[in-house]
């Protein structure tokens, strides 16, 4: 493949000019399932061609195709696939490659759901994770089995924003011959690429910023050909496929993406600096501070530093509970990477099914308020914020 040169911005634009449908400058949103053949002979190749967007609904779909396209280009990869939703392309991702007697080395931070996939779900099938400090690069060589098929890594991640170190999971690896999978959702292509440090396989939650506006699932996973091949293969007997409405917003959501997150990084990076060090602040959690202990990290594999932060109140959980309510233009909602600021207080979702000693053990305070910096004016967020802190 050659890789497209141009910048991000272009590139999120103009990357799918060769799927341009009676020149129409707006992409259409391709609604059949089911598509004529020109005889049998292209009857027989489409029905076992991979990624074919003009047979059958569950092979692939033309807007789709369009979509993983952008987001392959973005992440400087041979190909793409657009699923149902990020855990659809992260579960699908993950059993392409494992099966009974296999073993993974996973990181101790994970998204929640992801986590309870490798916890819970593939030990049903015979399938280990062994879990490992991810800010300790030779925990996971440590961790490595014979039986060991994948490398699993999420950076930045939830609560703390802890970073994962791409280059050197990336080089232990290749030395021996494991494959690796990065989740990218809270980075985006516009912050970091992890194929670019050796990582093999990339998946996105495109519900998040790639959609950019709350009113989408999917899920993108980008990579070599073959191995995108053998996933759309898994995909076949699965069918977790993405729905062509969706990938018509996620699409047009990519072409604002480079603005967004320039905005996203600034306000975030506004407000993290406005919580450090006021009183009622015992800590925030940002990799573009000086403070954070993985800054230089960030620094070097990042080229920003994202929209997502968190901190910790002093007064615990209920002065968590009185800033959030206290809000008047940031949301109280589940959810990140839109254009709205959301803000939730990770205690409050896991009690209904976490104990505290569990919640604790993810890292999370009773009084820790997690925020997705939205592109609002920052001026604006930081005296809501300051107003909701009154008291809190």
């Amino acid at each position: 493949m050659t890789q497209d040169t141009r910048a991000p911005a272009t590139v999120a634009l103009h990357a799918d000019e060769a799927f341009r449908v009676d020149h129409a400058i707006s992409p259409p949103i391709c609604q059949s399932v089911t598509y004529l053949a020109d005889g049998p002979e292209d009857f027989a190749r489409k029905a076992v061609e991979p990624h074919n967007a003009e047979f059958y609904g569950r092979h692939g779909n033309p807007t789709a195709k369009r979509l993983a396209k952008v987001v392959a280009d973005l992440e400087g990869a041979e190909a793409g696939m657009v699923l149902s939703s990020g855990m659809g392309a992260m579960t699908t991702a993950i059993l392409t490659f494992v099966r009974q007697g296999d073993h993974i080395v996973a990181q101790d931070g994970h998204y929640s759901a992801t986590s309870n996939f490798l916890r819970k779900v593939l030990p049903r099938y015979g399938i280990e994770t062994t879990f490992v400090d991810q800010t300790k690069p030779d925990s996971f060589a440590a961790a490595i089995r014979p039986q060991t098929k994948l490398i699993l890594i999420e950076t930045p991640v939830n609560p703390l924003m802890t970073l994962t170190d791409i280059q050197a999971v990336a080089d232990i690896a290749q030395d021996t011959g494991i494959l690796t999978l990065c989740d990218n959702t809270f980075a985006s292509p516009i912050n970091q690429r992890p194929l670019s440090f050796g990582i093999d396989l990339v998946v996105h939650s495109a519900t998040k910023y790639i959609g950019g506006h709350h009113d989408l699932l999917a899920g993108v996973v980008v990579g070599r050909q073959d191995h995108l091949d053998a996933i759309w293969d898994m995909s076949m007997d699965l069918g977790p496929i993405g729905a062509p409405f969706d990938a018509w917003l996620a699409l047009r959501g990519l072409r604002t993406l480079k603005a967004r997150i320039d905005l996203h990084n600034a306000n975030a990076m506004k407000i993290a600096s406005f919580l450090k060090g006021l009183p009622g602040v015992r800590d925030v959690y940002y990799p573009g501070l000086v403070s954070h202990p993985q800054h230089d990290l960030a620094q070097r594999q990042m080229t920003g530093f994202g929209g997502m932060l968190s901190f910790d109140l002093k007064g615990g959980y209920e002065a968590g509970l009185k800033f959030v309510s206290r809000l008047r233009l940031c949301l109280n909602a589940a959810s990140l990477g839109g254009v709205e600021t959301l803000v939730v207080q990770p205690a409050v979702m896991f009690r209904a099914r976490l104990t505290d000693e569990q919640i604790r053990a993810q890292g999370v305070t009773p009084g820790m308020i997690r925020i997705s910096a939205g592109i609002e004016d920052g001026d604006d967020l930081i005296a809501d914020i300051e107003q909701a802190l009154c008291g809190a």
